[in-house]
């Protein structure tokens, strides 16, 4: 029996993928008929629940805005049986799970990936592989584009240099209590961040690239929908995206498109760990939604 939830009806799905069965959790408004589905795609080594319970929060609020929203466990992950996937390969995946929302609500009829870190990654190769037609939304929340170059850049700027403005640094190196051997890690930092990025105005779609990098800016350039970009201010990896932006000539054709909506979140860590800024990207993406 579905589980009710203030307003909203939540019940168990079950889907095969590649002879797997898939666990995921469908959230409805009561007696609703949406027309739109979100599939929350789940970053790292998170499972349906998200950390804090981050997804069910998000599933229920989507919910009751009006739409379908399922969040799911990859082959392996979670309650879902199997090998253990990677973030570069759950295509497979993310089409079952969008068959089994259409399935279990046929009056969705477009679909609207959500993910976050490395499912925001995973979100856009999907939609650069396979082009799916009822994909007409991403909202993606820190996306990860992570190189060794992007890296140092980040922690140049947003961790060295913040560092080396603080008196309490200096007061700590004279007195011994910070080692000399930080200022070769600044410099090893600072000379990986001036080497060529390995994406840049070189993608092009005429071969399946192998960089997962390429492959997102490809997935987010060619995409015909809307975009959602969320991109919190305490965190490295939204750094690191942000810096590949600046740097990277296929990603800043990315961002420039007219259908994207970004908004930036000085004080949201990369979960959106604090009520306040989880409610708030709820909030965004109901917004958004409403305006598909």
């Amino acid at each position: 029996m579905p589980l009710a939830v203030a307003a909203i009806d939540e019940r168990a799905l079950v889907f095969d993928c590649g002879g797997a069965s898939l666990i995921g959790v469908l959230s409805l408004r009561a007696g609703g008929c949406p027309s739109v589905g979100v599939i929350v795609v789940v970053g790292g080594p998170q499972t349906r629940v998200g950390s804090h319970r981050q997804f069910v929060h998000l599933g229920r609020a989507i919910a009751a805005a009006g739409h379908a929203a399922l969040r799911f466990d990859y082959r392996g992950m979670g309650d879902s049986p199997g090998a253990p996937g990677h973030f570069e390969r759950v295509d497979d995946d993310i089409a079952a799970a969008i068959v089994a929302l259409q399935r279990a609500c046929p009056s969705v009829r477009r679909v609207v990936l959500w993910g976050l870190c490395d499912g925001a990654s995973a979100a856009l190769m999907y939609c650069q592989a396979r082009r799916d037609a009822c994909v007409v939304g991403l909202a993606l929340a820190n996306p990860w584009v992570r190189s060794e170059t992007g890296l140092a850049r980040a922690q140049v700027k947003h961790y060295y240099l913040r560092r080396l403005r603080e008196p309490a640094f200096w007061s700590k190196l004279l007195s011994g209590r910070v080692a000399s051997s930080a200022f070769g890690e600044l410099r090893a930092a600072v000379a990986k961040s001036r080497q060529r990025s390995p994406t840049g105005a070189r993608a092009t779609s005429a071969a399946v690239p192998k960089d997962f990098r390429t492959r997102m800016a490809l997935g987010w350039q060619g995409f015909p929908g809307r975009l959602l970009l969320l991109l919190s201010g305490d965190d490295l990896v939204a750094r690191e995206f942000v810096e590949a932006t600046t740097h990277e000539a296929a990603w800043r054709a990315a961002l420039a498109k007219p259908n994207v909506t970004r908004h930036d979140l000085p004080e949201a860590d990369h979960t959106f760990s604090v009520i306040s800024q989880r409610q708030h990207v709820e909030a965004l993406t109901c917004a958004w939604l409403a305006t598909l």
